[in-house]
């Protein structure tokens, strides 16, 4: 491995360590992130030289070069243009899924829509409401997905849940319940989606294979739960949030819920119907809730609450967390530019060489590195000719890269955005939840390889 390389791998692993280490050092884990990123950018189009050749530059990016420029020109233009650019695409594609959906349910959240729902849950005991959350939640994330979900459910529990301290086991849960629920659905986790649309698996047969072992991955973490916090009383917040704004009439809030929830249902709908990105149908569903709620506004009998409208929720959107994810994606980013994770997969391919024990590792470090990249490495490493659609190691794949990740709270999408909304330590989550999501993974890879 060039010195470059060592370098850029270095300032990642120094700056995963600052996100790790946020309380201790007392530095933002956003500002780390973003640093990182930046960083490992700037390294690699300063070393391009000797990271990248022209030969190997695509002949339609060296024909658009109409000013004669130095081979040196060219690969900076290559990567700084072409490669970190179709990056930030990617990324803003997430950001802006995110931001519709943070924005959808908040304003669902502040006119009390949640109240559908925690009204009819009646749980007082801890454990029931752990094993009724998990559940609501693996399935939910298999009809939106895992990010949606883990926002959706997180703000769930603020309404029926007083102590922070209690509600981190459900946020933890959350994040290991969306993730087992999207790794059974084509349209439930990035990664399955990327090989739903590569062809790779199909529907039918990716729930077929995996809906038992996902399910399994969920369960042996909350028998250990019930175990462990059974007997302990949930303390109810002292009032519903929403409940201070008696202007709010049930039929509106009826709309806004309705309207809310089945937009972030129609967004897998749109997506499969138009094959645009899923942040377009993200938006649209915002667009169409922020009108209707205008239309309201404009034709109530009772002034509306300004704090109320959408502008002012988009203003109390968690920044932070938005940015961070910007940051670790970045920077993940220019790990899979340097071509630093295509090393790393064939490198596990030629040391470890066992399909099954490859597809498994790959879902342990998918908790350290974003699995997109990960799956898209093995998509080029392991050719269709040899591993036809829903071959075993597509569906082993689809799991491993989807569920892995809930091993560390920074791991998933939703594990991101589980510690942005509730604040959760990575060490608390290292020491509460970490264990058990890794039971749970091995169980159901167990259950998977050899009972189904």
């Amino acid at each position: 491995m060039s010195f470059s390389l060592i370098l850029i791998s270095v300032v990642f692993t120094l700056g995963y360590t600052a996100i790790v280490l946020e309380h201790n050092i007392k530095i933002d884990k956003t500002a780390s992130a973003i640093l990182t990123a930046i960083i490992c950018w700037t390294l690699y189009i300063m070393f391009s030289h000797s990271l990248v050749s022209v030969a190997d530059l695509p002949h339609w990016f060296l024909e658009e070069q109409y000013v004669e420029k130095t081979d040196a020109q060219l690969i900076s233009s290559w990567v700084g243009e072409h490669e970190l650019l179709g990056a930030l695409g990617e990324i803003a594609s997430i950001l802006f899924f995110l931001l519709g959906a943070m924005t959808i349910v908040e304003f669902v959240d502040a006119h009390g829509g949640f109240a559908i729902i925690t009204d009819r849950i009646q749980a007082s005991n801890m454990v029931t409401l752990l094993w009724i959350i998990g559940l609501i939640a693996f399935f939910l994330s298999a009809a939106l997905d895992n990010l949606t979900t883990t926002i959706v459910m997180i703000s769930l529990i603020r309404k029926l849940i007083k102590e922070h301290e209690e509600r981190l086991f459900f946020a933890g849960i959350i994040v290991v319940a969306a993730n087992a629920g999207g790794a059974w659905s084509p349209i439930g986790d990035v990664t399955t989606t990327m090989l739903w649309i590569g062809g790779q698996i199909t529907t039918g047969a990716i729930i077929k294979g995996l809906l038992a072992p996902s399910l399994i991955c969920l369960i042996i973490p909350l028998l250990y739960l019930s175990w462990r916090l059974k007997g302990r009383i949930i303390h109810a917040p002292d009032q519903a949030v929403g409940s201070d704004h008696t202007n709010i009439t049930s039929g509106h809030r009826n709309i806004f819920f309705l309207v809310g929830i089945g937009g972030l249902l129609f967004v897998p709908v749109f997506k499969s119907v138009t094959h645009l990105p899923p942040f377009m149908g993200m938006l649209l569903s915002m667009s169409v809730l922020w009108i209707i709620s205008e239309i309201l506004a404009q034709t109530s009998p009772t002034k509306p609450d300004p704090a109320l409208r959408i502008t002012r929720i988009l203003r109390q959107i968690d920044t932070p967390s938005v940015l961070f994810f910007l940051g670790i994606l970045l920077a993940v980013g220019a790990l899979e530019a340097v071509g630093l994770l295509d090393m790393l997969a064939h490198g596990l391919d030629q040391s470890v060489g066992n399909i099954d024990a490859i597809v498994f590792l790959i879902g342990l470090l998918s908790s350290v590195i974003d699995n997109v990249p990960l799956v898209a490495a093995s998509m080029g490493m392991y050719d269709m000719a040899t591993y036809p659609t829903n071959a075993h190691i597509w569906e082993f794949l689809a799991f491993a890269a989807g569920t892995g990740g809930s091993c560390l709270i920074i791991g998933s999408a939703a594990g991101v955005a589980a510690m942005g909304m509730e604040k959760i330590n990575f060490f608390w989550y290292l020491k509460n939840i970490s264990p058990l999501a890794l039971l749970g993974y091995v169980s159901g890879a167990i259950s998977y390889l050899f009972l189904f």
